[in-house]
């Protein structure tokens, strides 16, 4: 596959290609951005929660083609993509909103400090660089756009190769909303680009969403130009069913749960770990409606599992589950690669894992679910911390005793109970462990590029 494509996962044909930009045009765009940061920065929260609004107008306007674009570059169910274009007007609504109350001074006892007068101002930093997955290709940069430019920073978008046109898309919504030029910028480059642009000392921080070796990569070039950065990678989230729980409910939000976005996201259900009392009705209702899936041509309004979004990823989800059942692992329904044009995988249930496989400790990027038997609570939370990641978690029960636990006891950044991880604009997201580190979202993820000044006044 080209460098640098749209190439569409449900039939393998590459659609357009693009030419990287050179590092001419890359020097050119960081110059454009540090020039526009020095007057951006001084604009009023009112002005940008102006160009924001039009924006998401302009987003909710042409939701529609969004979406199909989304679902050609990666393979998204159309209804999928569509939630997602609507998401991320919400997402856009929010921060023009809600910045300046989350940015407010926050004062401190002058007493206290021997003081007329202090306080503490959150002020923004420069040029932030985007690396960005194709997953969720709009909200994942939007989610970083939108608060960054409303703390009144600028953005650098390097996003994943295989979703160009959607990257490019962002940044021509966010012009023809109204942003200044250099505000907000797209940057058709190779990851090997990278580590130049960071070590940029008008570069002023990173945010990474995607694998943990690039993470581990871009973590370790700012380190050493000694720069902030927040990391999202990979996830692999326990869903714990207790006896007590609406096991119907369960069932139904697992499958969901676990081929969301064709189950290609790091916050998707993946391990299912199951009280014994209920394991057997649990495994065998879930089983067969993961079996009834429909898997075919995403822009189908009947499809419910499009595509995976590369060959390469449906190949490593066949290899993780051969590798499994070659293990002594058991397939409950699909585990075989689907023979037809384009890179299709089956909705997949495996049991019977030990702790020895690889599964058992491996991210699995794609509709495959893992399910264990827990003897009791104990168990169930010593294998949903039995894990490298710690991003996402659930757990269903009605018992209050074990929701105190659960919330306490699960290491993740995030527990949801009795419901499935969900990402929202008004609540931190992110992880802990190789999950990475730092939040999106909410106030949280606002401020993480932000310069926290103390101010004093004698």
């Amino acid at each position: 596959m080209p460098a640098i494509a749209t190439t569409n996962p449900a039939t393998g044909e590459t659609v357009k290609t693009f030419a990287a930009a050179t590092d001419a045009q890359v020097d050119a765009a960081i110059t454009l951005a540090a020039a526009r940061f020095a007057d951006y920065r001084r604009t009023d929260f009112a002005q940008r929660a102006r160009w924001m609004h039009a924006t998401a107008d302009l987003l909710e306007a042409e939701a529609d083609a969004v979406a199909a674009l989304m679902t050609l570059e990666m393979g998204k169910t159309l209804a999928s993509a569509k939630a997602e274009a609507l998401k991320c007007v919400k997402g856009f609504r929010f921060y023009a909103d809600h910045a300046e109350e989350l940015l407010a001074d926050e004062p401190a006892d002058p007493a206290a400090v021997n003081a007329s007068k202090a306080f503490a101002r959150w002020q923004p930093i420069g040029i932030v660089l985007a690396v960005m997955p194709w997953n969720f290709p709009l909200w994942q940069a939007v989610r970083f756009a939108a608060p960054a430019l409303m703390a009144g920073n600028v953005g650098l978008l390097k996003h994943a190769s295989n979703v160009p046109q959607t990257a490019l898309y962002l940044a021509d919504v966010l012009s023809r909303g109204g942003f200044p030029e250099g505000c907000f910028q797209t940057l058709l480059i190779g990851s090997g680009a990278v580590e130049r642009i960071l070590r940029d000392p008008r570069v002023a921080a990173a945010t990474l969403t995607g694998s943990e070796p690039a993470g581990r990569s871009v973590a370790a070039i700012a380190g050493d130009e000694v720069k902030h950065t927040v990391l999202e990678l990979g996830g692999s989230d326990p869903f714990i069913v207790m006896p007590s729980a609406d096991l119907a409910g369960a069932v139904r939000t697992a499958v969901t749960a676990r081929v969301q976005n064709n189950g290609q996201s790091c916050i998707a259900a993946k391990r299912f770990i199951v009280h014994t009392d209920v394991y057997d009705q649990f495994v065998s209702e879930f089983t067969a409606l993961m079996s009834a899936l429909r898997v075919g041509d995403p822009t189908d309004p009947n499809t419910d599992v499009g595509p995976l979004a590369t060959e390469q990823g449906r190949d490593e989800v066949a290899e993780q589950v051969d590798v499994a059942v070659a293990a002594g692992a058991t397939i409950r329904c699909g585990g075989k690669r689907i023979e037809r044009p384009g890179w299709y995988y089956p909705p997949t249930v495996i049991t019977d894992i030990t702790r020895d496989m690889a599964l058992f400790t491996e991210e699995v990027f794609g509709p495959v679910a893992s399910v264990y038997r827990a003897a009791d609570i104990d168990e169930a939370i010593e294998i949903a911390n039995a894990s490298p990641f710690g991003l996402g978690s659930n757990a269903w029960t009605r018992d209050q005793a074990e929701i105190s636990r659960f919330a306490d006891e699960i290491e993740a950044g995030q527990v949801f109970i009795n419901g499935m991880t969900v990402s929202y604009p008004e609540l931190p997201f992110g992880g802990i462990k190789r999950s990475g580190y730092g939040r999106e979202l909410s106030g949280h993820g606002m401020r993480e590029f932000c310069n926290l000044k103390t101010v004093w006044v004698a």
